[in-house]
């Protein structure tokens, strides 16, 4: 009776389409005995070194240079005068096979894992690293795609290039001018910012925005209480100062609320995680509840802050660095953006010279280099005393996959802390302003992008009471 192995093992000397098609996927691990495993080895090299399949002498010599025992070798010996070459044997028939083979052995070296977690005898991945694994060892396949034809597929191109992309735009109009309206799905976008500058308040006014626009938002808060979170969103849209809302009389907070559902259809849920102790898993899981409870599925999602998520795959501190640890954060905020096809908005802390830096820099976040690697969009808020007396804020970009990262490098926004609201600036905000890419007229360029031609069916002054 032949073995699934060993009809692989045969196929990639003698049958080169078909080593193409599968060696990519094939894995030394997934070959239990070791006599496979060490064949399997020998041709994986010989393929990679030499562009093409060994014959069975030369897999013999190279066993014979491999050091081995005398036991392991005359078992090698055995096993590849036994890969003999087969023509019956139907080519997509053993393809899916080889792929079934690839999936079965990735599952079930994915569960010895997941039980020498629970053993405690992996020092490195956590409990909670046990879903990832097992549903990437359920994600193995063979993928057919050998590329994007230049020629051929020119077409297709076309189309991708006139494709509406679903985005979530800004009230910001130099925003959506440098993100060409707004931040797409499947996305993750950061804010760099300094203890105090304006993380929090960035991604509030923002949230008040989408919600403002008639979408549905989710905030995740691992820094402050929901309802810290929901009064600073409450002093922007109800256009009160944050420290009289108290004093608000209940009738007129239930009108301006009133009013607020009465223009706009969007829902806001404000989710609060105990510090260090959520990770992707548990947002998977809330966006599930959310659904199933209350058939509430967000637009966006706003993450109080990355640095203070946990991480699904490794345990904090151990032998796991902070740049491995932020960095897979990262990673698994944005996966959790892919899979659920929304965007992301998080922010991060800067380092200690950052934090009186006036020129933040990508260099200037703290803990990993691996978030910028890994996000979509990053800029840097900064602030000055200077800055804070007339009530601004400046921005700098520092990484954009949507549009040239050199147009408006720098620009200025408006902040009125007490309403927790940004606001545009007029041109003369703008002019002096020391850009390393070239200086548009702003004035023009944000013409098509201004907020009210964005929202002209939808009127909420009369929120704002």
């Amino acid at each position: 009776m032949i073995r699934i192995e060993t009809l692989i093992l045969s196929n990639l000397i003698h049958n080169e389409p078909f080593t193409r098609k599968t060696l990519p996927f094939l894995k030394e691990e997934y070959f239990t005995d070791n006599s496979d495993k060490i064949v399997f080895k020998q041709i994986d090299e010989f393929v990679k070194k030499y562009n093409n399949s060994p014959s069975i002498e030369a897999l013999e010599i190279s066993l014979q240079n491999s050091n081995l025992v005398e036991g392991q070798f005359k078992d090698c010996v055995e096993l590849t005068k036994s890969l003999v070459e087969k023509h019956d044997t139907n080519e997509e028939w053993l393809v899916v096979e080889t792929e079934k083979f690839c999936k079965d052995k990735a599952v079930y070296n994915a569960i010895l894992k997941s039980i020498s977690i629970l053993d405690g005898k992996d020092k490195q991945l956590s409990k909670e690293g046990i879903p990832s694994l097992l549903q990437e060892a359920l994600g193995v396949c063979f993928d057919s795609s050998v590329g994007h034809d230049y020629i051929d597929n020119a077409s297709d191109r076309f189309e991708f290039y006139n494709r509406v992309e679903s985005r979530i735009p800004f009230d910001l109009d130099i925003f959506n001018k440098i993100t060409q309206g707004g931040i797409p799905n499947k996305t993750l976008n950061v804010a760099l910012a300094g203890t105090g500058v304006g993380k929090s308040l960035f991604m509030c006014h923002v949230a008040a925005g989408v919600l403002a626009a008639g979408r549905n938002v989710l905030y995740i808060t691992l820094e402050m209480a929901e309802e810290r979170i929901a009064e600073r969103i409450d002093a922007n849209l109800l256009n009160v100062d944050i420290d009289q809302l108290k004093d608000l009389p209940k009738a007129m907070y239930d009108k301006r609320i009133s009013k607020l559902r009465e223009k706009t259809n969007g829902r806001l849920i404000v989710k609060e995680y105990p510090t260090a102790s959520a990770h992707a898993n548990h947002f998977k899981s809330l966006l599930n509840e959310l659904y199933l409870k209350k058939q509430f599925k967000p637009d966006i999602i706003f993450i109080d802050y990355l640095n203070i998520c946990a991480s699904s795959r490794f345990k904090p501190g151990g032998s796991v660095n902070s740049y491995t640890y932020v960095k897979a954060i990262a990673e698994e905020l944005r996966g959790l953006a892919v899979e659920f096809n929304l965007p992301v908005v998080t922010a991060t802390q800067t380092t200690r010279s950052g934090y009186s830096n006036t020129d933040v820099d990508l260099t200037d976040t703290s803990e990993s280099f691996g978030l910028p690697a890994t996000a979509d969009f990053m800029f840097a808020l900064i602030s000055t005393e200077e800055l804070e007396q007339l009530n601004q804020l400046m921005v700098k970009q520092l990484k954009n996959r949507y549009n040239d990262p050199t147009l408006f490098k720098r620009f200025m926004i408006g902040v009125d802390r007490k309403k927790m609201r940004l606001f545009n600036l007029e041109q003369s905000a703008q002019t002096h302003i020391s850009d390393s890419g070239s200086k548009p007229d702003v004035e023009d360029n944000l013409q098509d992008f201004s907020f009210s031609k964005m929202f002209q069916n939808k009127d909420f002054s009369g929120i704002k009471i």
